[in-house]
């Protein structure tokens, strides 16, 4: 079962909207399992130039299911980003089945605890300010599951901690395409 949590950004979510959003993403749930309670995270945003940008984010037992898209149509948006999430869905589910019981972890999951946004109160504010800070609870696993969370998250790097050698290491997707690994601790 899903819960809804929908945010407007520059836009008022109607019930229309609403009732839109619950019926698109429900769609989901077949793939989870009946009893699980998930939360899914909407932000609608609409620019000045009207393009609107929808955000779902449905974080699960062992991974963050996490998509966005741009049209220029609200519920276009909606319909595109619910289908890049179920193609997600496919493309990993078996995959992370496999893994989680090889592992016998129970809880593989990117957890963004705390996520802080700084406005820019100075105009000569020095190029190297952060702007944003997100804290993660690293979760045990190998590399290949690393690169599966950092591919499902849309993002260009991972960091986690090693399961065999409990040392903090980062994937990354390189230019070429591929992944490359930055491991930490002794030599």
């Amino acid at each position: 079962m899903l819960i809804f949590n929908i945010r407007g950004e520059n836009i008022e979510v109607t019930q229309a909207i609403r009732d839109y959003v619950e019926k698109r993403v429900s769609k989901l749930e077949k793939y989870f399992e009946k009893d699980m309670k998930n939360t899914a995270h909407v932000n609608l945003r609409v620019y000045p130039d009207k393009q609107a940008k929808v955000e779902v984010t449905i974080p699960l037992p062992f991974l963050t299911l996490r998509a966005e898209e741009f049209s220029n149509d609200l519920y276009a948006s909606v319909d595109l980003v619910t289908d890049k999430l179920e193609r997600q869905i496919r493309k990993y589910k078996t995959k992370v089945n496999r893994k989680s019981r090889e592992k016998g972890f129970k809880n593989l999951e990117f957890v963004p605890n705390d996520d802080q946004t700084t406005s820019d109160s100075d105009d000569n504010q020095s190029q190297f300010d952060v702007v944003r800070t997100k804290r993660l609870a690293l979760k045990p696993m190998d590399n290949e599951e690393a690169i599966l969370q950092m591919d499902m998250l849309g993002h260009d790097f991972f960091i986690y901690e090693d399961a065999d050698t409990s040392n903090i290491d980062i994937v990354y997707r390189r230019n070429d395409g591929r992944y490359g690994l930055i491991e930490t601790g002794e030599e």
